[in-house]
């Protein structure tokens, strides 16, 4: 075991050590590279004994000895084809694709973008003078979320994006931010390090969609960082789509700072990978802000999935509405924890929080934890979790009607999942995520049967 954990960090270190030969990066920037690889060293992987972690126990990650992927050599013209599968209509034009986590603009689309907005890669906004505060901000903010894998984000990232969307613009077409995962060559399993800054000027609106995808059902590591800042008035309404390899690990961070009046509206969808786990952390530090968190978790096999958010009010008249679902069949495992945490003098905060999950199995287990801390007196908090198996009444009252049972469970199941996909904007994510879920449940639901 040791031997074998001596290799890891080797990995890992020699990553890091090839990544310092660049010379195209800030000086500011190389040193938090040093400081977050340090960091890393000193707290390795999160452990069961931790509190935040104490459901998720990630050793098959710290076990496996994946190669940082610090490039990638695909061919423009195969991977155009390649990434039809996981296209959206309404994106065709305004696609940003990322391969192992790094970001290619020769296999972007950028056509339907409005004039003025930016999307570069991340090393260029970094040597930008007009870009520097920005993304530089975001950086600074890492430390906050102290954990093995943010680290190993900062010092390991290869190539990332910045999006930034001008004061005022509304931009019309969807932007997609597409990341695929491929098997290395030689066999080693890869581990991508995909970083994302999202700057929303004032009075600006936009739609995001971030979604996961593979080529096939290899083992592999995603461990990225999505950062959000929505100034003053400014609107996001962000999709994520998690679809990776069920031999796949994925770890997400996504953060979302929103200034006065802004709105962010999140959406997040996990169905794939071994082990997942998403932190959601959204923070409004000005007056009448507003957030809507929502998510569902579908998993089965022995696939395992962790949800933990945190939304921070810290001044008056802010708010936020969370509603997750959760569908567990087999010997899967979730684990929800949000937390919604008012601030003292955040007064006239309105929070509301749901988690529900149904459970299709004996064998299923799910773990959830939502929490209020409030330091205000007047404030409305509302919160709640309900777990339970498909109504043996409901499924009764169609099979009275004609249904065979199979497909009357399935039906309850299907609208179970349907009142968070119904919150998608985005026609063509809708019909893919209800086929998906159609396929998971093992039927296929004609029009007249519904």
């Amino acid at each position: 075991m040791t031997v074998q954990l001596v290799e890891e960090d080797n990995t890992y270190a020699a990553a890091f050590r090839e990544s310092m030969h660049r010379t195209d990066e800030p000086a500011w920037l190389r040193r938090s590279r040093e400081q977050a690889f340090d960091r890393f060293e000193q707290l390795g992987f999160p452990k069961v004994t931790e509190e935040e972690w104490k459901y998720t126990n990630v050793a098959p990650i710290a076990k496996t000895a994946f190669a940082p992927a610090l490039r990638t050599n695909v061919t423009a013209s195969a991977r155009h084809v390649a990434l039809a599968p996981f296209a959206y209509e309404e994106t065709q034009n305004s696609r940003l694709v990322f391969i192992n986590g790094i970001f290619r603009s020769d296999l972007s689309a950028t056509e339907a973008l409005p004039a003025g907005l930016v999307a570069i890669d991340l090393k260029d906004a970094l040597l930008d003078v007009r870009e520097k505060a920005a993304t530089r901000r975001c950086f600074e903010r890492t430390a906050e979320n102290d954990n093995g894998f943010v680290a190993l984000n900062t010092a390991l990232f290869a190539g990332g994006l910045f999006l930034e969307v001008p004061r005022g613009v509304v931009v019309k077409a969807p932007i997609h931010l597409l990341f695929v995962s491929e098997s290395s060559n030689g066999g080693t399993p890869l581990a991508a390090f995909p970083r994302v800054l999202v700057h929303a000027e004032a009075d600006s609106a936009a739609t995001i969609i971030e979604s996961y995808a593979s080529q096939n059902e290899s083992s592999y590591l995603t461990n990225a960082i999505l950062d959000l800042v929505v100034d003053d008035g400014a609107r996001i309404s962000h999709y994520k789509v998690q679809r990776e390899s069920t031999d796949a690990f994925h770890i997400a961070l996504t953060r979302a700072d929103l200034g006065r009046n802004a709105f962010y509206g999140s959406t997040s969808i996990n169905f794939g990978a071994a082990l997942s786990r998403h932190d959601i952390d959204v923070r409004m530090d000005h007056e009448g802000a507003e957030c809507s968190v929502d998510g569902l978790y579908m998993v089965d096999g022995t696939q395992h999935t962790d949800t933990h958010s945190i939304i921070d009010h810290r001044q008056p008249h802010c708010t936020s509405h969370q509603l997750y679902k959760g569908i567990l069949d087999g010997k899967s495992r979730a684990v929800f924890n949000g937390k919604v945490f008012v601030r003292h003098g955040a007064q006239q905060t309105d929070a509301r929080q749901t988690n529900k999950n149904l459970l299709l199995s004996n064998d299923a287990q799910i773990d959830t934890k939502p929490q209020l801390e409030i330091y205000a007196d007047d404030v409305k908090c509302t919160h709640g979790a309900a777990i339970g198996q498909i109504d043996e009444e409901e499924t009764f009252y169609l099979e009275s009607r004609g249904l065979n049972p199979a497909l009357a469970r399935n039906l309850l199941t299907y609208g179970f999942a349907e009142e968070v996909i119904e919150r998608i904007k985005i026609e063509s994510i809708k019909r893919d995520l209800d086929t998906a879920v159609l396929t998971r449940l093992g039927s296929q639901l004609e029009t007249e049967a519904i």
